[in-house]
């Protein structure tokens, strides 16, 4: 049998194509397949286009590059260039290149990643570094025109393109003719631009050609997405590790700017992806001193006519922290750095402060405009390359700082998302002065208040001659100095002149001050105290509870009612309830020390008007205190007097028992907020009915002693028993300075109401409580009657003026009536005839 000719083969198969089908199936297709999935090369012949390539070996060329996705799973540029070596085989193209797209300072552009790919050549020749990439923006080249239209592009004759640049070829020296290219998308987002230059076999490519170039670029756009999505997760993730940590570092510093930039700006330096980056502080100074414009405005000086923030501040960089990170990480900080320093030569951040823009440069140092280093920095050989800067701003909008960052880690320029991050942690470190800000002026407040109370203390703290008008040492001791003396001494001499506390009826409910001097009022309020047996078991020294004592009186302004002597009154009462009433045995001798220089304070810097009033005018009290505005400034002024060593009559106390007293402190002086009296008479008066049922007096007292809050319940009670005490007081005592007031016509009906809402329940729970408290309720009713008496003869004498007022009114009315219908003599007679 002769030989077979290759020609009568094919011609019998394509006669045949059911028997080629049969043949291939059995035969061939298994073989085949096996070499395909052991080898990927093989069937694949170097050279072969597509129409040349069988279907298996097509298949060979798909299973080689999604081999090589897995391979090159980690750089989509080695896989990228894989596929563009088999496109400018399949496509018979001269080469193949790809440009990646990204923004900088929020321009869009294309710049070269691989260039030149043929079927043989290198990866290494093809990739293009950082430093020496061709950068286009959309409106320049076709392959920008693609990424903005977001299209393929088949130009047959790029001569007659409008959008053709030639730059490229002017600087390699090659002809480009024609080009097919296409955007690879994610999104909304181009992520390159892939383009087959110059068809070899014909002159333009095919519609197949555009086809095959979109079929194979699938591969290159997975690899693409996949690094993509890679890169945006590590940009998020870079993103909120900086803003928490940085987050962390600036709550932790609070007192100085510097200290909270550098804090925050060195923890997170890893996520900076950049070999350095500096900090320069600007200069907040808005206005010269008058001494600094002396100068000038005298000639001796040139007015600065340098760059200026926005704001209208020269631009002057008071210190540099240079951060470096790459090699051996240091820091160096550069006070009042000099304009020469390489941080500042270049003249961009004093441009950032000046515009507020930011600028991310490619290549640096090749830049016209801004005058960068071009040799290394420093001894460590370091160099420029890429640079990114950050005005930093605060909520004012006014400009602090600059931010500048160099070289990215990667070598690559600084993209959108870098400029995104550093933009983030710039505005975040600008808002966080805001913290810095108010701790500067709560500080400056606090220092205000402090001088404040100082210059308060300064003109109500007694005096030496005012302390001894009570300590007549001078006289008795016949010593200058009070520091000569001691201790009890000083006491024996204060006994001496104080007044009898039986004779000037300090024990007494009905106790009156009207009798006794402000300056004797003094002395009585030293005796309550060592009738309690606490100067001496706590050791207060004389002096300084004279002093004390003093300065409280003086504390007190010059109004109507709440003043020392209210104070003196409400300290006197609850004295008396104490002792006389016999509530101290509730209450240890610390307790009671606490409550009694409480009472006396209670008032002190009285303003005269209410709560109401304060929050209606807004003053400065009621915008400190949201509540109990004024009982809460009587605390804190009693407060700032014990800060006072000299007037801190607890000076001897441990540091529990002097936090117990504070406490006391304050539950009986905001206790004598009367909007509070409803909120605590209910538990009192279950307090009362419980002690009612009680068999013994020592069961009564285990029963309140042993809770603390029923304690303070009944104090607080106590404090408003004290300080609405005056309504208890006989007659002709609480009446006097009530009748004094304006409207003393209507205050009778005003009282009545006021004894039945609020006071009756006092004194009515007290006096069950404890009979030895009834006087005050006796007294109370004793007033009601009397307001009572004098409101019903106001309301006699008001209807006795009505009905007057009315019975003129009626007669008025009936004198006009007859008016009305009968006129007058004189409207009788003639206007024009006289009678005769």
């Amino acid at each position: 049998m002769g030989e077979i000719s290759q020609d009568a083969v094919e011609r019998y198969l394509e006669e045949n194509p059911c028997f080629a089908k049969e043949y291939f199936d059995k035969k061939l297709r298994v073989e085949a397949l096996g070499v395909i999935f052991k080898n990927s090369h093989a069937g694949v012949q170097t050279g072969l286009s597509l129409p040349e390539m069988t279907q298996v070996e097509e298949s060979a060329v798909c299973l080689e590059l999604l081999q090589c996705m897995q391979d090159e799973a980690g750089s989509a540029e080695q896989m990228a260039h894989r596929a563009l070596q088999r496109l400018a085989q399949l496509l018979q193209a001269d080469c193949c290149s790809m440009f990646s797209c990204r923004a900088r300072n929020g321009i869009p552009e294309v710049a070269s990643r691989l260039l030149n790919v043929t079927p043989t050549s290198k990866f290494e020749d093809n990739l293009v570094a950082p430093d020496r990439e061709v950068v286009f923006p959309l409106d320049i080249g076709i392959v920008g025109w693609a990424a903005h239209v977001k299209k393929a592009l088949n130009v047959s004759d790029v001569k007659k393109n409008s959008h053709f640049s030639d730059f490229m070829d002017k600087q390699t020296g090659y002809v480009t003719r024609n080009l097919l290219a296409v955007p690879i998308v994610a999104g909304k987002e181009v992520l390159a631009v892939v383009m087959a230059v110059n068809k070899i076999s014909a002159p333009e490519f095919s519609k197949q050609d555009e086809e095959v170039f979109s079929k194979y670029l699938s591969f290159v756009a997975v690899a693409l997405r996949l690094q993509h999505t890679s890169y945006l997760y590590s940009v998020e993730s870079r993103r909120s590790q900086i803003l928490m940590w940085s987050a962390n570092k600036v709550f932790e510093e609070l007192t100085d700017v510097e200290r909270q930039f550098h804090k925050a700006l060195y923890t997170i330096r890893t996520y900076l992806n950049c070999e350095r980056y500096s900090i320069g502080l600007l200069d907040m100074t808005k206005e010269k001193e008058f001494y600094d414009e002396w100068p000038i405005k005298l000639g001796e000086v040139e007015p600065y006519k340098g760059p200026k923030t926005p704001d209208g501040r020269e631009i002057i960089f008071y210190k540099i922290i240079d951060y470096i990170l790459h090699g051996k990480e240091e820091i160096n900080v550069i006070p009042s750095p000099p304009a020469d320093h390489w941080t500042l030569v270049s003249g961009l951040p004093t441009y950032v402060a000046e515009n507020g823009f930011i600028c991310n440069m490619l290549n640096a140092p090749a830049d016209e405009y801004f005058t960068f280093q071009k040799g290394p920095v420093d001894e460590t050989g370091w160099v420029i390359k890429n640079v990114l800067s950050l005005p930093i701003v605060n909520k004012k909008e006014d400009i602090v700082g600059v931010a500048t960052f160099y070289n990215r880690k990667d070598g690559k320029p600084f993209d959108e998302h870098d400029e995104h991050i550093t933009e983030t942690l710039t505005q975040f470190l600008g808002w966080s002065l805001l913290n810095t800000d108010t701790y500067e002026r709560v500080n400056k407040l606090e220092s205000r208040k402090d001088i404040a109370q100082e210059m308060v203390m300064n003109l109500t703290k007694a005096t030496p001659d005012e302390i001894s008008s009570i300590l007549k040492f001078k006289e008795k001791l016949n010593v200058e100095v009070i520091e000569e003396c001691e201790e009890r001494q000083l006491l024996a001499i204060l006994k001496e002149d104080l007044p009898d506390p039986r004779a000037a009826d300090l024990y007494e409910f009905c106790f009156s001050d009207f009798p006794i001097t402000e300056h004797e009022l003094v002395k009585c309020g030293l005796r309550l105290f060592l009738e309690i047996n606490v100067v001496e078991k706590f050791k207060v020294p004389v002096e300084v509870l004279t002093r004390w004592m003093y300065t409280v009186r003086k504390g007190y302004r010059p109004v109507t009612y709440h003043n020392w002597r209210h104070g003196f009154n409400v300290g006197q009462t609850m004295f008396t309830l104490l002792m006389t009433g016999r509530l101290k045995k509730y209450y240890t001798d610390l307790e009671a020390f606490a409550m009694l220089a409480a009472a006396f304070c209670h008032d002190i810097d009285h303003r005269g008007t209410n709560n109401l009033y304060q929050m209606k005018s807004t003053s400065p009290l009621a915008r400190l205190h949201g509540t109990s505005i004024l009982e809460r400034h009587h605390l804190e002024y009693s407060k700032t007097l014990l800060q006072d060593e000299s007037l801190n009559i607890f000076q001897s106390l441990s540091k529990r028992q002097f936090e117990t007293v504070i406490h006391l402190f304050e539950v009986a002086i905001i206790a004598t907020d009367l909007a509070l009296y409803f909120k605590k008479r209910t538990m009192f008066q279950k307090i009362v009915d419980t002690c009612e049922q009680m068999q013994s007096e020592e069961e009564t007292i285990k029963y309140v002693t042993a809770d603390p809050t029923k304690k303070e319940v009944i104090m607080a009670m106590m404090m408003t028993a004290c300080d609405l005490s005056a309504i208890t007081k006989p007659w002709e005592v609480q009446s006097q300075p009530m009748m004094d007031r304006s409207k003393k016509d209507e205050l009778p009906k005003l009282q009545v109401g006021f004894i039945d809402f609020v006071c009756t329940f006092v004194y009515k729970e007290f006096s069950r409580f404890h009979g030895e408290i009834t006087p005050m309720l006796n007294g109370l009713q004793n007033n009601r009657v009397e307001w009572k008496s004098l409101a019903e003869e106001y309301e006699a004498k008001v209807k006795v003026t009505e009905e007057e007022a009315g019975k003129q009114e009626e007669g008025a009315s009936d004198g006009k009536a007859a008016t009305d219908l009968g006129g007058s003599a004189e409207d009788k007679k003639s206007k024009t005839c006289l009678m005769l």
